[in-house]
């Protein structure tokens, strides 16, 4: 279903750029690195990467509108000491990890200001759509064992901040944090919110 889902959008992009001189298209990737808080207790990073497509429309040449279509995985890891009664006494016997793959098509949309035509800054909202939201945990002496998520919306929001520097009329840096100011917990579940950076290169066609 995200396949279908992702090509489709694909070629909407496609079909405007074909309509509109002003409007660019590429495509980007790169590195993600989120993190987790439950409560306001904050978990150990997770590292993924990112993928995608992109259309800019120019406004004028100081500003313009961005939309893009992504595909990543969200997360972060946590562990905990896990000890058994052997006897009269209390053993460690080793540490019980969890980490959490919220796996997502986002499609961050923001809006652009140019400072000089190789540089510019955005900010935006970027719709983080589930697909797929597991725990995995394990431990030396139970093994692994994964399972479905069940505390997290269906959809999720993420305001963010971001920043671009074309290398040529082709090639282009860019990064962002989206922070965490909106929980993604279902109601009536452990308050838990993500925030991440996403940093990678991209490809205009035209």
């Amino acid at each position: 279903m995200k396949n279908i889902f992702f090509v489709l959008l694909l070629a909407a992009f496609t079909s405007f750029n074909a309509q509109s001189s002003s409007m660019s298209f590429g495509i980007k990737g790169g590195y993600n690195l989120s993190s987790m808080k439950f409560f306001d207790e904050k978990s150990d990073s997770k590292s993924y990467f990112y993928v995608g497509a992109l259309a800019e429309q120019a406004l004028s040449p100081k500003f313009a509108v961005q939309a893009e279509v992504l595909y990543t995985q969200l997360g972060g890891k946590e562990s905990y000491p896990w000890v058994e009664v052997i006897g009269n006494e209390v053993v460690n016997v080793g540490d019980m990890n969890f980490e959490y793959q919220l796996n997502q098509v986002q499609i961050p949309v923001s809006a652009k200001y140019y400072v000089i035509p190789a540089f510019s800054v955005s900010a935006g909202m970027n719709f983080g759509i589930n697909v797929s939201t597991k725990v995995k945990s394990s431990n030396e002496f139970t093994g692994t064992n994964k399972q479905n998520f069940e505390w997290v919306k269906s959809v999720n929001f993420f305001p963010f901040l971001g920043a671009e520097y074309k290398i040529n009329d082709k090639f282009f840096v860019d990064a962002r944090y989206n922070f965490n100011f909106i929980e993604v917990s279902k109601e009536n579940s452990v308050p838990m919110k993500i925030g991440f950076l996403q940093a990678g290169l991209g490809y205009r066609f035209k």
